[in-house]
């Protein structure tokens, strides 16, 4: 039943228990985020100011003993704020390439849609192949390189929405919210002896991250878990409030998180839970509805329609 072997296991509960370290009660948060990083795509989180995205950002880098950087989206950001440029260095008599703060393994994109589209787009080749063309020459990122970006649902102005190409380009969409009574309480208390980042120590290499994710790619899913998301992703398509449905990459970005989902569930198999499970996450931002209806709830509609395997 358990896919990984001892070492596999235990690099699980390290990360998880370390994140816990700094976040407080946010479980299901923190299990989208690591089926984003391990599924090998990107998230976007969806919240108010304030509820811990970027703690959660900072903690998963410094878990993991990699590089951490974050961008504050603002109207005058360039791309090549983003991305780095080449500069003129007199004493070498050459051009050379200053990197920018995409070169990093998590990068926090904070409030990305108060950026223009210009430098959004930016982001589409470094997130789909790893790398950013300056010049006509290819620079490649480190491995693993994660994307964690943000925007407030509640402010639009001066914002510009994120165009069904870049949303495509995460693996999943969701928010954190707001703690209950007892986990604000419990925040205050650690917060009384300073940040918890403070004390926060990695537990896992850039090695073994990478490791993690290739076992990923051992789950299996059966051809019949395979025609029921395809069922699904398919049904947004032919959905009469959906102008727009779920891409083919949407499709295999789906079957990647559910296998990243599997696999910390500690099984070597996914179930039809964890297409349920996964499903509003990974599909909700890649439609667009119509006559005001709400995606996720129009996808939380059709998985209720769509008979189980």
């Amino acid at each position: 039943m358990i896919a990984q072997d001892f070492n596999m296991q235990t690099h699980i509960e390290r990360l998880t228990t370390n994140l816990n370290r700094a976040i407080v009660g946010k479980q299901d948060a923190i299990r989208l985020v690591l089926v984003a990083l391990l599924s090998g795509g990107h998230a976007l989180l969806e919240d108010v100011p304030g509820v811990g995205k970027t703690l959660l950002a900072k903690a998963l880098a410094k878990s993991i003993d990699g590089q951490f950087q974050r961008i504050q989206c603002t109207p005058d950001l360039l791309a090549s704020d983003l991305t780095g440029t080449n500069i003129w260095n007199p004493q070498d008599g050459k051009f050379e390439f200053l990197a920018g703060p995409v070169f990093a393994n998590i990068l926090l994109a904070d409030e990305i849609n108060r950026s223009t589209p210009r430098t959004q787009s930016a982001l589409l080749e470094v997130m789909e192949e790893a790398q950013v063309t300056i010049d006509g020459t290819c620079h490649v990122v480190s491995q693993p390189f994660f994307v964690i970006a943000t925007q407030n649902p509640v402010e639009y102005q001066g914002t510009f929405p994120l165009p069904e190409a870049q949303l495509d380009r995460f693996a999943l969409s969701f928010s954190l919210g707001y703690p209950s009574m007892e986990e604000e309480l419990q925040m205050l208390q650690r917060l009384q002896g300073g940040s918890p980042l403070e004390q926060l120590q990695p537990c896992l290499s850039l090695s073994d991250v990478k490791a993690l994710q290739k076992k990923c790619h051992d789950v299996r899913v059966e051809t019949p878990l395979q025609q029921y998301m395809l069922a699904i992703v398919r049904a947004t398509r032919e959905h009469p409030d959906i102008s727009l449905g779920v891409s083919p990459r949407g499709t295999v970005t789906l079957q990647k998180a559910v296998q990243a989902f599997a696999f910390l569930e500690k099984r070597d198999y996914v179930i039809p839970d964890d297409v349920k499970t996964l499903a509003p996450a990974v599909l909700s931002h890649r439609i667009i509805s119509t006559g005001g209806h709400h995606a996720k709830a129009i996808v939380e509609h059709l998985m209720d329609t769509i008979a189980i395997p």
